[in-house]
């Protein structure tokens, strides 16, 4: 085995992802390891992918559209897929701005209620 490659065990390490999450992550086709008999061998290829996955995952990306973006890739080169990230970091970020106004109006609701009662039980 060569040093640039990862057996299936090293990639869960690594990553810190369950053997689970790495067998589904294949088997939606995100990942394709060399397979040697039973054996599975990550080279930089899946190993930069998997950068991407959980870094899409961490932003909130669907795998359905993280999977769409990597093939993008493969299919149109990098110049589509960084305009296609830009599009999709764009409306990500739109979600995300939502989601906190969201966040930070049930806080301060939350809050209020709490400093309500406080003050019928002092």
């Amino acid at each position: 085995m060569s040093d640039t490659r990862l057996s299936f065990k090293e990639m869960c390490a690594r990553f810190d992802v369950t053997p689970r999450t790495l067998r589904y992550y294949e088997y939606i086709e995100l990942l394709a390891p060399d397979r040697e008999g039973r054996s599975r061998f990550y080279g930089p290829r899946e190993v930069a992918r998997m950068t991407l996955i959980l870094r899409g995952r961490r932003w909130g990306f669907s795998l359905e559209d993280i999977r769409q973006w990597l093939l993008i890739y493969e299919h149109e080169g990098t110049q589509v897929q960084m305009q296609t990230f830009v599009d999709m970091a764009d409306r990500q970020l739109a979600d995300l701005a939502e989601q906190k106004k969201n966040l930070e109006e049930m806080m301060d609701e939350l809050k209020a209620l709490r400093d309500e009662t406080a003050k019928g039980i002092s």
